[in-house]
């Protein structure tokens, strides 16, 4: 188990997924993209991103687990935690944000997220007009 002195190392370590900046705050905005019922692919790879960019990724895809409260980690894992679910509930619609309220876990929130807003929200592919010459280059790669 470790110690507290090893516990704020990893506060403080710019390298650890456990450090927050002084400049980080739970009202700031990671992306611009605001999650709505038929952008999930984009708001999700865009956040994904954001979140990698702060080293705070793993607190939503499993990566670091919730320790027991006996923990020394403990503390600074629900601070990242929080910080994380700010961070993602910043970039909900309003009416996403009111349903997930109660969501305390960022890997929870995540997880609902993706169940809820995944279906049906891929990429929408379209074929071009014939004249268009990126199109013709393609396709002439492709045959």
């Amino acid at each position: 188990m470790e110690n507290k002195t090893e516990n704020v190392n990893r506060s403080n370590n710019p390298s650890s997924p456990f450090y927050l900046h002084t400049g980080e705050n739970p009202g700031i905005s990671l992306i611009s993209h605001t999650l709505n019922e038929s952008n999930y692919t984009s708001w999700s790879r865009n956040m994904r991103r954001a979140l990698l960019s702060k080293n705070k990724l793993k607190f939503i895809n499993g990566g670091i687990k919730k320790p027991q409260r006996n923990n020394p980690l403990f503390d600074s894992w629900e601070r990242c935690n929080m910080m994380v679910l700010s961070w993602i509930i910043k970039t909900l619609s309003p009416q996403i944000a009111k349903s997930v309220i109660y969501v305390e876990d960022a890997q929870e929130l995540w997880e609902e997220l993706k169940e809820r807003f995944s279906k049906g929200d891929h990429f929408k592919f379209f074929r071009p007009a014939a004249g268009n010459s990126f199109y013709q280059t393609r396709r002439k790669e492709c045959d």
